[in-house]
C-alpha cells in the first residue's frame, strides 16, 4: 500500500463497509455494477467472482491501512522476507475466513441466487510459485499476518508462472499460465513505486569510490497484494514487482515502418518478469535466471532503504530495524546488492556497511545436494553484474584472510570455503555467500539442520559455531484444515472447539476421544465426504471412475527423482503383475494418485511422468484388475488442486531416500487431515513419527547413515536386480516394453539409469518398500483400527504449525516483536 505519515489520515473521511446479509448484498451489487461494469443479466460467473473478491477485499483493506500506520507510529523493527516464490493459492476462501464473513457471504449469495462454492471456483490459482518452497513462504506470511509481526513479503509478479501443465497422450506439455488474463482483485497497483534496475556496463573507479556507468535499465513497478491474519485486524503486505521498459516505444523506428522493431527492447526488458524458472538449459535461460533474481532483490532493497530512511538520517540503525531473511539462495545477490548500494550510492565506509550486512541478514537453506546449491559463472556475472562481482570478490578476499589468521595458513580449507569454486569453470558459490554474509544459517528440519552442519557447509559451522539452528518447517493450519476440510473441522470443533485455528497444540486434546466409537465413526465418515468429492472431481476433470471406498494412496509434488516417484510406480507394478497372478485372491482395493509437474528440462522426470501414465492406461483397462487397483495422474497440481486431494488421502507417500528431503510440507498437511504415512528416516518424517508414535507410521528403507555407508562401500543395484525375483519381474517388464508396446525401447533410459548407476538407491529400498506396503493393506483392512491411527496423526500435528515455526525464527533470529494492538 502507500505508506504516508500517520498524520495524513487522522481527517480523512469514509464509509466503512457494512457486513449484514441485506449490505453485502448491496455491496456486491455495486461491485458487480461500478466496478466490473456488467448488468446482472448479462454477468458470467468470472464477473461475480470479480465482484465478490473485491467486496471481500473492501473489508481488508482499512484493517490494512491500520497495521501499517501503527507500524509507522511505534516505529517497529520489521522483517522482509525474499523469496523467488510465494505459492498462495486462490485468496476468497482464505480472506472471508479471515474477516469471519465466510457464511454471511455465502447467505447473501443465495439471496441473489448464486452459489459460494461454484463462484470460488473461478478464482485462477495466482502462479507466483511452483512447489513447497514456494507455499512455505505463503504459510509463513499467513502466519506472521496470524501472529501480528511487522513484515513484508518480496517477490516478482510473473505474466505466466512456471508453466500450465497438460498432459498428451501421457506426456507432459507445458503451456503458459495466462492467471492474469481477467486480470486480479487482490493487488494494488503502485505506479509511485518504481525503482530503476541495472544491468551489463562497466565500473570507473574514481576517487569518491565506485561508479557503475553505462548500463542498460529496466524498471521494476511494485504491485501490492494484501496478506491477511487470522483472529486477528492485523494485515500485511507482500509487495510483488513486475518490469517494464524505461522506453516502451521507439517512435522513430515505428514510423519507419519498423513495427516489431519498435517494441523490441521493451519486450527484451519486461522478459525479466514472464515467467518462473526459465528453462535453464541454455545460457540466454542461466542468464535470465541471474537477471530475474538481481531484478527483484536491488528493487526489494532500494524500497526497504527507502522505507528506512523516511526515520533515519544515518544507517548506524538499520540493523535495529531491518531484518531480511533469504529464502534459499535465489536472493543472496542481495548481500553485494545491499553492499554496493551502502557503500557507493550512501557512501558508508565498507567496514560499516559490511558490519550492517551481517547483522541484518539471515538466511534459510533447504537442500543438502550440492547440485542444487546455485553457482553462478564468473563470466556472467562480470558480464550482467560487474560491481556485484568486484564486491564478492572483496568480500572474498577479506573472509579468506580472516579464516588464515584464525586457523592459519591451510590452502585446502581456504579453497573449500572460498567463495569462488576455482575448479574449472570458475563460478560463485552462492551459498556461501549467503553464510558468510548472515548472522543466522538455518535449516528446516533437525535431520537436515544437523546434516548441514556435518556435510556441506561444516567448514563453515567450524568457523562460525554458533551460527547454525533449526527451524523446523510448518503450515499453516487455517488453509490446510479448516479451509481445505470443512467436514473434518466440523468434527474437530464438536470435540475441542474452535480455537485449534490459532493454536494447534490444542489437537493434543483429540487423543482424549481416539477410543470412543462414535468419535471414530465420525471420522470415517468424514474422510468418506471428502474421498466422494475427490472422486466426483476427477471424473469431471478426468474422465476416469474410482471407488470413494478404496485406499486413496497420494504422491503429490514436484517430481524430481531423489522423491522417488519411480519407486512407488515400481511398486504399482508389482501388485499389478501380483493381482493377475492371483486374480481370486484378497487385494486391498488401493487407487494410487500421482500429481506435480516436472522441470522443463527435466528429461528424466518427464519420462517418469510418461511411464506412470502408460502404467495407469494398462492397468485402468484391464478387465481382471477390476476396482482393486486405479492409478491417477492429475495434471497442472496447485494449491488448490492439494485442496481437493489431501482431505481425501489415507496413506502418504514420502519416501525419497533418506538424507535428500530437506523437511517437507505436504506430509505434514496430509497428517493433519488424517493420512498415515509410508517413509522413510528422512526430513520432517522422522519428527512426524515422534509426534504421532511409531504406530501410527510406516517406515521403511535404509537410514542416513546406512545410505552414505552402501555408497561408501560401492554400490551395486544390479545385485538387487539378481536376487530378487519380483523386482527383477517389474524391471524387464518395464524394459520389455510391456507397459509402451507401441514404442518397446521407450523406457530403456529409466531401467538403464536403475541398473546402471540408481542414484537415489530405488533397488535397495524396494524390497522394505514393499514390506511396509503390505503392513498399510493389512491395517486398512481393520477400518477402527486405521481410523483410530489417523486420530492419533491428527492429534500429534500440533508442533507443525507455521505459527510455531514463525514464532521461533521471529524470538531467536529476527528479534522482531508484534505491533501492540
Amino acid at each position: 500500500m502507500q505508506e504516508s505519515p500517520p498524520s495524513a489520515f487522522e481527517s480523512f473521511e469514509y464509509d466503512a463497509p457494512g457486513n449484514s446479509p441485506q449490505e453485502l448484498r448491496r455491496a456486491l451489487a455495486n461491485r458487480l455494477l461500478y466496478s466490473v461494469g456488467k448488468d446482472p443479466a448479462t454477468a458470467d460467473q468470472d464477473d461475480w467472482y470479480s465482484a465478490l473478491a473485491l467486496v471481500t477485499r473492501d473489508r481488508l483493506v482499512e484493517r490494512w491501512m491500520d497495521t501499517t500506520r501503527r507500524q509507522y507510529t511505534q516505529k517497529v523493527k520489521r522483517v522482509y522476507y525474499l523469496s523467488m516464490e510465494f505459492l498462495v493459492g486462490r485468496a476468497l476462501t482464505n480472506s472471508l475466513m479471515a474477516t469471519g464473513l465466510y457464511d454471511e457471504v455465502a447467505t447473501a449469495l443465495r439471496a441473489m441466487g448464486l452459489d459460494i462454492d461454484e463462484t470460488r471456483e473461478h478464482e485462477p490459482d495466482a502462479a507466483l510459485g511452483n512447489g513447497g518452497l514456494g507455499r512455505l513462504a505463503a504459510c509463513f506470511l499467513d502466519s506472521m499476518a496470524t501472529l501480528g509481526l511487522p513484515s513484508f513479503g518480496y517477490g516478482i509478479r510473473y505474466d505466466y508462472g512456471m508453466f500450465a501443465q497438460r498432459i498428451h497422450e501421457g506426456w507432459q506439455v507445458e503451456q503458459p499460465d495466462d492467471w492474469l488474463r481477467n486480470g486480479n482483485p487482490w493487488e494494488f497497483p503502485r505506479a509511485e513505486v518504481t525503482f530503476p534496475i541495472h544491468f551489463g556496463g562497466w565500473v570507473r573507479h574514481e576517487a569518491d569510490g565506485a561508479h557503475w556507468v553505462d548500463t542498460e535499465e529496466v524498471l521494476a513497478m511494485a504491485y501490492d497484494m494484501i496478506v491477511p491474519g487470522a483472529g486477528t485486524r492485523a494485515v500485511n503486505t507482500l509487495r510483488l514487482w513486475h518490469a517494464k521498459a524505461s522506453q516502451s516505444l521507439d517512435l522513430a523506428v515505428f514510423n519507419q515502418g519498423d513495427y516489431m522493431g519498435a517494441v523490441a527492447a521493451k519486450n527484451l526488458s519486461e522478459n525479466v518478469t514472464r515467467v518462473l524458472y526459465p528453462d535453464d538449459s541454455s545460457y540466454q535461460g542461466r542468464e535470465l535466471r541471474l537477471r530475474q533474481e538481481y531484478f527483484f532483490v536491488s528493487a526489494s532493497l532500494q524500497d526497504i532503504l527507502r522505507r528506512y530512511m523516511t526515520d533515519h538520517a544515518r544507517f548506524d540503525a538499520l540493523a535495529d530495524k531491518v531484518a531480511i531473511h533469504l529464502n534459499d539462495t535465489h536472493p543472496a545477490i542481495a548481500v553485494p546488492e545491499l553492499m554496493r548500494l551502502l557503500v557507493d550510492v550512501h557512501r558508508l565506509a565498507w567496514d560499516d556497511a559490511w558490519a550492517q550486512c551481517r547483522r541484518v541478514f539471515s538466511y534459510t537453506n533447504h537442500t543438502l545436494m550440492p547440485e542444487a546449491l546455485e553457482t553462478w559463472p564468473v563470466g556472467m556475472m562480470r558480464s550482467v553484474l560487474p560491481r556485484h562481482l568486484e564486491i564478492i570478490l572483496e568480500i572474498n578476499r577479506r573472509f579468506l584472510e580472516e579464516v588464515r589468521q584464525a586457523h592459519g595458513d591451510d590452502p585446502e580449507l581456504l579453497r573449500r570455503v572460498s567463495l569462488i569454486d576455482e575448479s574449472g569453470e570458475r563460478r560463485v558459490r552462492m551459498a556461501y555467500l549467503c553464510v558468510v554474509a548472515s548472522h543466522k544459517v538455518n535449516g528446516v528440519s533437525k535431520l537436515h539442520s544437523d546434516l548441514l552442519v556435518k556435510t556441506i557447509f561444516a567448514d563453515f559451522a567450524r568457523i562460525f559455531p554458533d551460527r547454525f539452528c533449526n527451524m523446523t518447517n510448518g503450515i499453516t493450519p487455517r488453509r490446510w484444515l479448516a479451509n481445505a476440510n470443512r467436514p473434518l473441522s466440523s468434527l474437530i470443533d464438536s470435540r475441542i472447539g474452535p480455537d485449534w485455528r490459532n493454536d494447534l497444540d490444542r489437537l493434543a486434546g483429540l487423543r482424549e476421544h481416539v477410543d470412543d466409537p462414535a468419535f471414530i465413526t465420525a471420522l470415517s465418515a468424514a474422510k468418506l465426504e471428502n474421498k466422494r468429492r475427490f472422486a466426483d472431481w476427477v471424473l469431471a476433470d478426468g474422465g476416469v471412475r474410482f471407488d470413494p471406498a478404496s485406499m486413496v494412496d497420494v504422491q503429490v509434488k514436484r517430481f524430481h527423482e531423489y522423491k522417488r516417484q519411480l519407486l512407488n510406480l515400481l511398486g504399482i507394478v508389482a501388485r499389478y503383475q501380483a493381482i493377475i497372478d492371483a486374480p481370486d485372491a484378497h487385494w486391498t482395493p488401493r487407487t494410487v494418485v500421482f500429481a506435480g509437474k516436472a522441470a522443463s528440462a527435466y528429461r528424466m522426470a518427464k519420462l517418469i511422468i510418461k511411464l506412470i501414465n502408460d502404467v495407469a492406461r494398462r492397468v485402468n483397462a484391464d478387465a481382471r484388475v477390476r476396482d482393486r487397483l486405479k492409478v491417477l495422474f492429475v495434471p497442472n497440481y496447485s494449491v488448490s488442486a492439494a485442496e481437493i486431494i489431501m482431505p481425501a488421502a489415507d496413506l502418504s507417500e514420502q519416501i525419497s531416500t533418506a538424507g535428500t528431503e530437506a523437511s517437507g510440507t505436504g506430509n505434514m498437511k496430509l497428517a493433519l487431515n488424517g493420512a498415515l504415512t509410508i517413509g522413510t528416516l528422512d526430513g520432517a518424517n522422522i519428527e512426524i513419527r515422534e509426534n504421532v508414535g511409531p504406530d501410527n507410521i510406516f517406515i521403511f528403507g535404509h537410514t542416513t547413515e546406512e545410505v552414505a555407508a552402501i555408497r561408501g562401500n560401492g554400490y551395486d543395484p544390479q545385485r538387487h536386480y539378481e536376487e530378487n525375483p519380483v523386482l527383477r519381474r517389474v524391471i524387464d517388464a518395464i524394459g520389455a516394453g510391456d507397459f509402451s508396446p507401441d514404442d518397446p525401447t521407450r523406457f530403456r533410459p529409466i531401467v538403464d539409469s536403475l541398473l546402471r548407476h540408481d542414484t537415489y538407491l530405488l533397488l535397495a529400498d524396494f524390497a522394505s518398500y514393499l514390506e511396509a506396503q503390505a503392513r498399510v493393506d493389512a491395517l486398512f483392512d481393520r477400518p477402527a483400527d486405521w481410523n483410530r491411527a489417523a486420530a492419533l496423526n491428527i492429534a500429534g500435528m500440533g508442533p507443525f504449525s507455521s505459527d510455531r515455526t514463525i514464532r521461533e525464527y521471529a524470538q531467536k533470529i529476527w528479534h522482531v516483536e508484534p505491533i501492540a494492538p
